[in-house]
C-alpha cells in the first residue's frame, strides 16, 4: 500500500511538473514571436521544445551549477518578464532564475534591478539575406534563419542566389530544404512556387535566383535592399573574388563561410571586437577554427601556451570520393565511409588571425573519418604555468557559465559522450569534462574538444551575421 501510494505520488508529481513545462514553453514562444526576446537555459535553446525536454535542461542546470532550478521557479521568472516592457533581447532564464533563487526580492524588482540596463534597447532594423550557394553550410543556415527569423527584426532570408535554376532543380532543393540524412526533417513547411522561382517557407517565399556572375546581379529587382550576402559556395576565397559581390545591386556586407585571403578571419566570441566599421567583406573562419579558438583563449589567458599540436578527428566531407577515384590530393581519393584518411589541416596557423602569435606556437594534422558529421579536435598543450585537473575544469566551468564565451564554450558532463551525441549542438566547442587530461608535473594539459562541423559551424555564422550587421540582441547570460 506503501509503495502504491509512493508511486501515486511521483506520477502526480511528473504530470504536474509537464504541465508547468507546457506552460513555460507557451511563455518562451510569446516572447520570442511579440517582443524579439530569445529565452535560453544555460545557453540550451527552449523554443520548440517538449515539455520532457524542458525537464531534462532542468535536470542539466543541477550539473551546471551545483544546484536545482525548480520548474516554478523558471515559470513563475518567465511569467515576470511577460509584465515587464522587455523586448529584443536574448535571456539566459536558468542564470537569472539561479540568482533570484539567492535573493529574497520578487521577481519582477529583480528583473527590474537585473536587466535594466536591457530596457533601454533601440528598435533593431532588420536586415535582409542572400545566401549565395545552397551546400551543407547553405542549407543549414537557411533553416536557421527561417527558425530564428521571429518577430522579424534581425537578420531575414530573402533570396538563394545559385549557377542556374529551373523548375526540376528548384524542387529538387525544395527536397533538399525539407529533408537531411544527418539534420533530420524540417520543422516546417516548403511549398514550390515554380511561377516566381521561389520557395514558400513557412509562408515566406524565398526565391531562387540565377547567378553566373555575381557582380551583374540585380537583388534589387525582388525588393531585396543594403543586404548581408553569405557566401557558402567555396568558390571565391579572397578579397579580389569576393568583392565582385559587392557591385551586385542590393549587397552590402559579404560574409564567408570559409578560411579568406586579404580579409578578416572572424572568430565570434574571440576577436569580434577587432572589426572595423569600414570592414564590408569578412570570413567566418573554418569549423574548425571556431571549435579551438575559443578553447585556446580560455588556455592561453589563464595559463599561458608554450607549445602545443592539435589533432582533428573530422568528419569525411563531400570533396572526398564515396569510393577510390582520382583526386587532386592524395589519400582524399580513397573512400571516405571505409577508411579513416590522413590529410592536412591549417586550423593550428588559422588560429593566429584569432589570436595573434599563437599560430607559430601550434603544429597541426588531421584524420577525416567514416562519419557523416560530428567530429573532434584533441588539443595537446604545453603550458607556461602550472595546473592541475580540478583548476583546469574550474576554469572552463566559469568560462561556460560567465564571460564573452558562453555561447562558444559547452561544458560537457557526460561520462557517455561519444560523436553523434553532439550533432546539433549549436555551441563552436564541446568541452569533454571526463576526458580531459593534466600530466603530473601539471605542466601539459590534453583537452578533447567536440563539434559538429555543420551545425555548430552554421550557428557561429549567424551570430557573426548578427554582430556584423549590427542586429545582434542584447544579451544577458
Amino acid at each position: 500500500m506503501i509503495a502504491r501510494n509512493e508511486y501515486s505520488q511521483k506520477v502526480g508529481l511528473r504530470i504536474g511538473n509537464e504541465r508547468l513545462a507546457v506552460d513555460i514553453s507557451a511563455c518562451v514562444h510569446e516572447l520570442f514571436y511579440n517582443r524579439g526576446v530569445e529565452i535560453v537555459l544555460f545557453r540550451n535553446q527552449l523554443r520548440d521544445k517538449s515539455s520532457s525536454q524542458i525537464l531534462e535542461l532542468h535536470h542539466y542546470a543541477n550539473d551546471f551549477v551545483g544546484k536545482a532550478i525548480p520548474v516554478d521557479r523558471t515559470l513563475e521568472m518567465l511569467k515576470a518578464l511577460k509584465r515587464t516592457g522587455i523586448e529584443h533581447a536574448k535571456i539566459d532564464i536558468g542564470k537569472l532564475t539561479h540568482q533570484w533563487t539567492q535573493t529574497d526580492d520578487t521577481a519582477e524588482a529583480f528583473i527590474i534591478n537585473t536587466l535594466g540596463h536591457l530596457f533601454r534597447t533601440p528598435t533593431l532594423e532588420p536586415r535582409d539575406v542572400v545566401l549565395f550557394g545552397f551546400g551543407r553550410i547553405g542549407r543549414l543556415l537557411a533553416r536557421e534563419l527561417i527558425v530564428q527569423e521571429g518577430s522579424g527584426n534581425q537578420l531575414r532570408l530573402r533570396a538563394v542566389a545559385v549557377r542556374s535554376i529551373d523548375a526540376a532543380s528548384l524542387h529538387k532543393r525544395a527536397s533538399l530544404w525539407k529533408i537531411d540524412s544527418v539534420h533530420g526533417d524540417f520543422p516546417g513547411t516548403v511549398i514550390v512556387d515554380e511561377e516566381r522561382m521561389a520557395l514558400v517557407v513557412n509562408g515566406r517565399p524565398i526565391y531562387f535566383i540565377p547567378t553566373p556572375n555575381p557582380a551583374e546581379a540585380d537583388y534589387e529587382a525582388y525588393g531585396i535592399k543594403n543586404a548581408l550576402l553569405i557566401d557558402n559556395s567555396g568558390a571565391f576565397r579572397d578579397d579580389v573574388a569576393l568583392s565582385k559581390h559587392l557591385a551586385a545591386k542590393g549587397v552590402d556586407k559579404v560574409l564567408l563561410t570559409a578560411p579568406g585571403k586579404g580579409i578578416p578571419n572572424v572568430v565570434h566570441g574571440v576577436n569580434q571586437m577587432d572589426m572595423s566599421k569600414k570592414d564590408h567583406i569578412i570570413s567566418a573562419a573554418s569549423c574548425t577554427t571556431n571549435a579551438i579558438s575559443p578553447v585556446l583563449k580560455v588556455m592561453n589567458d589563464r595559463f599561458g601556451i608554450a607549445k602545443g599540436h592539435l589533432e582533428t578527428i573530422h568528419a569525411y566531407t563531400n570533396d572526398q570520393n564515396l569510393v577510390d577515384n582520382m583526386h587532386n590530393k592524395y589519400r582524399r581519393g580513397r573512400a571516405a565511409a571505409m577508411n579513416m584518411v590522413i590529410t592536412e589541416t591549417g586550423a593550428g596557423q588559422a588560429v593566429d588571425k584569432c589570436i595573434p602569435g599563437l599560430g607559430a606556437k601550434l603544429t597541426s594534422s588531421a584524420i577525416r573519418v567514416p562519419v557523416p558529421n560530428g567530429s573532434l579536435a584533441i588539443l595537446n598543450l604545453q603550458l607556461e604555468k602550472q595546473t592541475n585537473l580540478e583548476e583546469l575544469l574550474s576554469t572552463f566551468k566559469q568560462a561556460a557559465l560567465e564571460g564573452p564565451l558562453v555561447e562558444q564554450i559547452h561544458y560537457n558532463t557526460s561520462n557517455e559522450l561519444v560523436s553523434s551525441d553532439i550533432v546539433g549542438n549549436a555551441a563552436p566547442s564541446i568541452f569533454d569534462v571526463h576526458a580531459t587530461q593534466v600530466t603530473p608535473d601539471g605542466m601539459t594539459a590534453i583537452l578533447y574538444i567536440w563539434y559538429d562541423n555543420e551545425y555548430g559551424y552554421s550557428r557561429q555564422v549567424l551570430r557573426l551575421a548578427k554582430h556584423f550587421t549590427g542586429v545582434r540582441r542584447p544579451a544577458y547570460y
